[in-house]
This record gives structure tokens, sequence and C-alpha cells, in this order.
């Protein structure tokens, strides 16, 4: 028994419908893939951090959980502050963590939009080490390896998840496709 000429008449519209919307969606898909970019932008060059990072749509981003500091002798389990240095020292091994994790992904120090400081006292001065943060962000940021700098948020904190720690540091990264 063949189908009624009605039904193979709404099935035609229907299936040329379906096609019509799947072209649109396609097509509209591909100016922003083609446009996928990213914009830092900095009203001044001598400002350490960014003021904003603007992603557009179809840009890869890869987001990381907060990292904390490797032991100085990764031979040795931490469970001291001297185990795992200052806050300038515990900035760069969170830092060199974070590029190790990128580049196994594909991305660079470079592609780093934002990252957000979580920053607890360090007991021998008695408050959050900034400075020191600072010393250690600059070692990555704004150098002639990687000129360029992030958007960045810094909190102080009562402690991290353990007494040892000084820094946790998470990051947003993007690039185009």
């Amino acid at each position: 028994m063949s189908p009624s000429p009605h039904f193979t008449r709404n099935h035609t519209r229907t299936a040329a419908w379906l096609a019509s919307l799947a072209a649109c969606i396609f097509t509209a898909a591909l100016p922003a893939t083609a446009n996928a970019q990213v914009t830092k932008i900095q009203s001044s060059p001598n400002a350490l951090i960014l003021e904003a990072a603007d992603v557009k749509a179809g840009t890869d981003m890869i987001f990381l959980s907060g990292q904390l500091a490797a032991p100085l002798d990764p031979a040795k389990p931490g469970s001291t502050i001297a185990d795992y240095g200052d806050t300038k020292t515990q900035t760069i091994s969170v830092l060199n963590k974070i590029k190790t994790i990128l580049e196994a992904r594909g991305y660079t120090m470079a592609d780093v939009i934002k990252l957000t400081l979580f920053v607890a006292a360090d007991p021998k001065l008695g408050k959050m080490d900034f400075a020191g943060a600072n010393e250690g962000f600059k070692l990555f940021f704004k150098t002639p390896e990687n000129p360029g700098t992030v958007a960045r948020s810094t909190f102080q904190v009562a402690a991290l998840a353990a007494p040892q720690f000084l820094i946790e540091i998470e990051a947003i990264a993007a690039k185009k496709k």
C-alpha cells in the first residue's frame, strides 16, 4: 500500500523545512567561529593587569581549578610553610603548574585571560604578602617571553586547604580555534 498524496506532501514539506532550518543554523554558526577572538582591554600600558578580556563566541576556553604550590623538594611531602616557600616562591610554583597544565592542552600563558588569587596571611609577616604574589606574577606576565597580561582578582582569605599554603590560583585561558 502506497502512502496517500496528502502524507507525501506533508512529509516533503516537513523535510524541506527541517533542511532549511539546519542550513540557517549552520550558516549562523559559521561567522561566530570564523570571527572567534579574544580582545585584552588595558587602558594603561603600565598597568600590571588588564581591565577586562572580551571573549567572542566560538573561542576555545579552558577553566582551571584552584592550584596550590608543590613542595620545594618533590621527594619530600611538605607539611610546613618552609617546605613550600614564601608567597613569592609559592606563586611561582603555582604559575608553573598552571603553565604545565595549559601546555598539555595546547595553550600558553599568553592565552590566560583571567586569574583569581586567594592569598592567606604569611605568619612571618602577620598579613598577606601581596607584594610577594606580584613579584611571582611578574615572572610570567609582561615579560619578553609573554608581553601580555591578564584580568585578575585577588582575595585575602583566612586559610587555604592546609596551613602550609599561602596562595591558590584559578585560571581561565582562551584562544582562537
